[in-house]
């Protein structure tokens, strides 16, 4: 199991100097290999007899032409540039297959991270031996333990980070999820998650909360003329309180996401359009400060670390609009609606709590095998409906 774990350095100047020429470095690698890349299949299609480009070419075609045309690759570690290449291969794997959009061009000030591989690098307690620079001190040290596999070192803002991905054994170090039952999540605007018991967990909204100070700072960067070093003291100011806006928001999820696969099992959620939902233009701004997509994937991992299970249930599933005790469906619901009375049973509901109940029965249903065939329930669709397997377990661990 592949697990990337996020630490922050604390480089002196000397240390951040480097850091910045190997990202400077990984970026010409980058962009040079996909202007060639285009221009060879560009070569390619008028004729067919050349070759194809790939990342091997790419990179031997570097290492020929790199002591006369870039030089000043030779002062950071080989893996900045070879690495940068080989993740361009990746990602044009990633487009064909459909998987991602065509890549773009990497940017200075947005783009600023290199990759080293194993061998050039090693990790000792609380620091990290970087090639041609020596040890560089982490804020912490790595908390799994197995097969280092690479590390990524990037820039946020004015701070270093370093990803390092390590091949662990499955579920290594969490506990199994508690027996508190299935628990259906329903996900909103106004508070960032309803569950299925009643809780309500509001969600921080540190983008409007910081509404007021990112306006007078994106002011005060417009009004300074470009390429001025007050300029860049302005930019360096709105990149930290980008940098704090997404810290709140991540701290507020891992929290939440922790807490739910800790205590129940399984977790059901809906699958929700996000970029659908972000072209209203009254909700986008609301929606994209409460991070759902980034919540649904927390969840999917740190289940599966504690041996859980994530249910999505269908984009279509009418969680809102069904009454969760008669199961009565109604034909309308406007999203101003927020309680409203099943006019089958009487029952009044809260509609996000209803939806929240209604993602729990779905769950439980699609679970417990003894109730219906895998591919007969309301979550996710499947291509193929899956064979009948003979089978009677509950997921629910004693």
């Amino acid at each position: 199991m592949l697990i990337a774990h996020r630490i922050a350095l604390d480089p002196n100047n000397v240390q951040a100097t480097y850091f910045a020429k190997a990202a400077g470095t990984a970026r010409k690698a980058y962009n040079w290999a996909l202007e060639q890349w285009q221009k060879q299949y560009e070569a390619h299609r008028a004729n067919p007899a050349l070759p194809k480009p790939n990342q091997r070419a790419l990179r031997r075609q570097l290492n020929a032409i790199k002591r006369e045309q870039f030089p000043w690759m030779l002062e950071v570690t080989k893996c900045a540039p070879q690495m940068a290449i080989i993740q361009l291969g990746q990602a044009f794997q990633n487009f064909f297959a459909g998987r991602a959009r065509y890549p773009q061009f990497r940017k200075k000030g947005r783009d600023d991270r290199f990759t080293l591989t194993k061998d050039p690098f090693s990790l000792d307690g609380c620091r990290i031996r970087i090639p041609h620079l020596g040890w560089v001190r982490m804020r912490e040290s790595l908390r799994f333990a197995g097969r280092i596999m690479s590390a990524t070192i990037s820039r946020v803002a004015d701070k270093w980070f370093v990803s390092i991905t390590v091949d662990t054994p499955d579920h290594p170090h969490l506990p199994k999820a508690e027996s508190q039952g299935a628990v259906g999540v329903d996900l909103g605007v106004s508070a960032l998650a309803t569950l299925s018991t009643g809780e309500v967990i509001p969600g921080p909204k540190p983008h409007k909360a910081l509404m007021g100070r990112l306006r007078r700072l994106s002011r005060s960067l417009s009004r300074k003329p470009k390429g001025s070093v007050n300029r860049a003291k302005a930019k360096a100011k709105q990149a930290k309180l980008h940098a704090r806006i997404a810290a709140i928001r991540q701290d507020a999820l891992h929290k939440l996401t922790t807490s739910l696969t800790r205590r129940f099992h399984p977790i059901a959620m809906e699958n929700l359009n996000v970029c659908g939902i972000l072209k209203n233009r009254h909700l986008a701004r609301s929606i994209a400060d409460m991070g759902f997509f980034e919540l649904r994937r927390q969840l999917e991992y740190k289940a599966a670390m504690r041996g859980g299970q994530v249910v999505v249930a269908d984009r279509f599933y009418a969680s809102s609009k069904t009454c969760s005790a008669c199961g009565h469906k109604l034909e309308t619901l406007p999203l101003s609606v927020r309680e409203w009375t099943c006019p089958k049973c009487g029952v009044i509901h809260d509609r996000d709590v209803n939806a929240a109940i209604n993602l729990k029965n779905m769950a439980v249903s699609s679970t417990v095998s003894a109730c219906g065939e895998e591919g007969s329930d309301p979550t996710r669709k499947r291509r193929v409906k899956p064979a009948s397997v003979k089978q009677e377990v509950s997921f629910i661990p004693v």
